[in-house]
């Protein structure tokens, strides 16, 4: 069963390499033995999508591309899948052996590990490791939690549309969003994803915690210009309020709040089992402020108690 795998992916990618136009599902099933055994059409899907992740899994680059006539074809050009010799030096070599232990808790476990499997393959030093064997009580790790971190890498990689179900903070219940990904961002602990919203015409930035359900992606080509530097952190402190130029007062309940405490810059503790606090107030604030609910009353800005009173209201009458 392994050598008629291997036999099936190897045929796959010397058909997607050798073609100078893009193949179709079609062309493909008839050009490989395999394929043409298949008993219907749903196995042979099944067995080709399997196969063309396996080839992507391994570094093949391959294109989707969507003819005139709106068929979906498949190639892998050469010029994209063409490296310069490996040459790192020992620290370098170090750097990635580290970057790649970031992952052992995540689901780019396995993808790290190979990758340095081929990087030593290809004549990368072996990296001599001071704390192997030892347990360190700092280690760097990079958690993933959502299922749709995985779905969005692979979007944000082969550059497709995705769709899926988003809540926002102060929504009752999720709405579908069409979003064409950019990049995946960790910040504070969360993963936020960065893309083209469709149907509001602009970028936007989600949190991959509030995805609900599969993340579904579209065989279509992007509508807007991916940027050449996509500043996820940055867009998204700026929506924390992380450049604030002004104050927020707000009385917090005593014994919650700890992420809004441990954000103040002043905290006057109150006998009525409230506490006052000053907090920077910038962008957003508003939208995180509801997420603690009736713990959180704004003193001022008056124009923060009213984003805030409007936003309860909305969820309050969804």
């Amino acid at each position: 069963m392994a050598i008629a795998k291997a036999e099936r992916l190897m045929n796959l990618a010397l058909c997607l390499l050798g073609t100078r136009r893009p193949l179709s599902k079609r062309e493909l099933r008839g050009s490989i033995e395999a394929y043409m055994e298949a008993g219907n059409d749903e196995s042979f899907n099944r067995m080709f999508e399997r196969d063309k992740d396996d080839l992507r899994e391994l570094g093949l680059v391959i294109e989707t591309v969507e003819n005139l006539d709106g068929e979906t074809g498949y190639l892998a050009r050469r010029d994209s899948n063409r490296l310069p010799p490996v040459s790192l030096d020992a620290e370098e070599a170090a750097a990635l052996g580290l970057a790649a232990k970031v992952w052992q808790q995540a689901r780019l476990a396995g993808a790290a590990s190979g990758a340095l499997q081929k990087l030593r393959a290809g004549g990368m030093p072996e990296a001599e490791d001071p704390y192997e064997g030892q347990h360190s009580a700092i280690e760097p790790r990079i958690p993933v939690h959502e299922a749709a971190f995985e779905p969005l890498m692979l979007a944000c990689r082969d550059r497709r549309p995705v769709v899926f179900d988003y809540r926002k903070s102060t929504a009752a219940r999720p709405e579908a969003r069409q979003v064409e990904p950019w990049a995946l961002e960790c910040w504070r602990g969360h993963w936020y994803l960065a893309g083209y919203d469709r149907d509001r015409g602009a970028e936007r930035v989600f949190r991959l915690s509030r995805i609900t359900g599969k993340v579904r992606s579209r065989a279509a080509k992007y509508t807007a210009d991916v940027p050449d530097v996509v500043t996820v952190r940055e867009t998204v402190a700026s929506w924390a309020g992380e450049s604030a130029d002004r104050s927020a007062l707000i009385r917090l309940r005593a014994g919650a709040g700890y992420p809004l405490r441990a954000k103040a810059t002043a905290v006057r503790a109150g006998g009525d089992g409230w506490d006052e606090l000053e907090i920077p107030y910038g962008h957003g604030l508003d939208a995180w402020l509801v997420e603690f609910g009736p713990d959180v009353v704004v003193v001022g800005p008056s124009d923060l108690r009213a984003d805030v009173v409007d936003r309860l209201r909305a969820v309050a009458g969804a």
